[in-house]
C-alpha cells in the first residue's frame, strides 16, 4: 500500500510516498481503508524525530493520528462493527496511509452528513477541547475565555462552551471576529490592552480560561480567573506547574468523539477545514500547519 512517510527525521521534505506491506488484522482489530487523515502539530513533532509513548522505534515511520474511512476487514472477536461501515477514529501513528489497523473500540460511526475531509480531521479537532471543557467544569452561567479561539482547537472549544451553557469570549485577530460571532462567541482583539478589553466584555468576571496562545494571553488569564484550577494552557507546558495552572490530561476516548459527532449531526457543532491536500502532498500539508496561522483543520485525502 502507499503511505506518506519518512526514512529519517527532518523537515517537511523528508515526507515522501513509500510502498509498505498492508498491515495485518489481529484479534479485536479492524482494518480501515482510509479516505482522509488529519494533519496537526503532533504529526510535525513525529516527523522531526519525536516518538509518541508506546510506539515502536525504527523506520520508515508514518505519521497521522486521526482518520476517516471504510471498514474492510474485522478480526476475531469484533462484534460492534462490520465491513462497509463508514467510521472515524484515532491512533498514534500510521494514518497517512491507504489502510490502517486499529482496535475496534477506537472507532465511531461517521455521520452520513459529514463530508470525508471534515471526518478525517474530526477526532483530534474535538478531543482536546472536549477534555478541556469538561476538566474546567464549564456550565450554565459561566464565562469561558478561549485564547486563539479561531484555531482548530479554539473553534471547537468555543462551540462546546456554548453547548454547555456558558458565555464564551474568544481572543483572535480582527479578521476572525465575524467568524467567532457566527460561532456564538464574543470576539476580543489580541495586542496591548487585552486584559482591559476582556474585562469590558465580561463585566461580571471570567470563570475559566483555555489558553491556546501562551505568553500575554496566559498572563491575562491569570489576572482574570480567580481559581487557577480553572485555567488550562495548551502551550505553556513547562510553566504550568510553577504557575499553578493545568494541562489537559490524556483522557482520550471514542465516547468523546461520539458525543461530538452527535452534536455535529444535530447542527450544533461545525468544523472548518482550511486546507485539503492529496496524500502525495503531505509535505505541503505539514508546511501549512507549521505556519501556525489560519482557521480550522488541514487534511490529507487518500484516493
Amino acid at each position: 500500500m502507499r503511505v506518506a512517510g519518512f526514512r529519517e527525521p527532518g523537515g517537511p521534505e523528508v515526507l515522501t510516498i513509500l510502498d509498505v506491506p498492508v498491515p495485518e488484522v489481529g484479534p479485536g482489530q479492524v482494518r480501515v481503508r482510509v479516505r482522509a487523515a488529519g494533519v496537526q502539530p503532533f504529526d510535525l513533532a513525529v516527523r522531526e524525530g519525536w516518538s509518541p509513548p508506546g510506539t515502536p522505534e525504527g523506520f520508515p515511520r508514518v505519521p497521522g493520528n486521526e482518520f476517516a474511512g471504510v471498514v474492510v476487514q474485522v478480526g476475531d472477536g469484533v462484534t460492534g462493527v462490520k465491513p462497509g461501515a463508514e467510521v472515524i477514529g484515532n491512533c498514534r501513528l500510521n494514518a497517512y496511509a491507504e489502510y490502517v489497523v486499529v482496535p475496534a473500540e477506537v472507532l465511531v460511526a461517521k455521520p452520513a452528513s459529514m463530508p470525508w475531509d471534515v471526518a478525517g480531521g474530526f477526532p483530534a479537532a474535538v478531543m482536546t477541547p472536549h477534555i478541556a471543557v469538561e476538566e474546567l467544569a464549564v456550565g450554565p452561567g459561566d464565562t469561558l475565555l478561549v485564547h486563539a479561539a479561531a484555531g482548530a482547537v479554539g473553534t471547537v472549544a468555543v462551540q462546546l462552551g456554548r453547548i454547555a451553557g456558558a458565555t464564551v469570549i474568544g481572543t483572535a485577530g480582527e479578521g476572525n471576529h465575524e467568524y467567532l460571532r457566527s460561532l456564538g462567541a464574543i470576539p476580543v482583539a489580541y495586542g496591548d490592552g487585552l486584559e482591559e478589553r476582556v474585562r469590558a466584555a465580561a463585566p461580571d468576571g471570567v470563570d475559566a480560561a483555555l489558553d491556546g496562545a501562551g505568553g500575554d494571553a496566559l498572563a491575562v488569564s491569570l489576572a482574570l480567573v480567580k481559581d487557577r484550577d480553572r485555567i488550562i494552557t495548551l502551550v505553556e507546558h513547562e510553566r504550568a506547574a510553577e504557575l499553578g495552572v493545568r494541562l489537559t490530561p490524556d483522557k482520550r476516548s471514542a465516547a468523546r468523539v461520539a458525543e461530538a459527532a452527535r452534536f455535529y449531526e444535530e447542527g450544533r457543532l461545525k468544523i472548518h477545514v482550511r486546507g485539503v491536500f492529496p496524500l502525495e502532498r503531505a509535505a505541503d500539508a505539514h508546511r501549512e500547519v507549521a505556519t501556525g496561522h489560519g482557521r480550522g483543520k488541514v487534511v490529507l485525502t487518500v484516493s
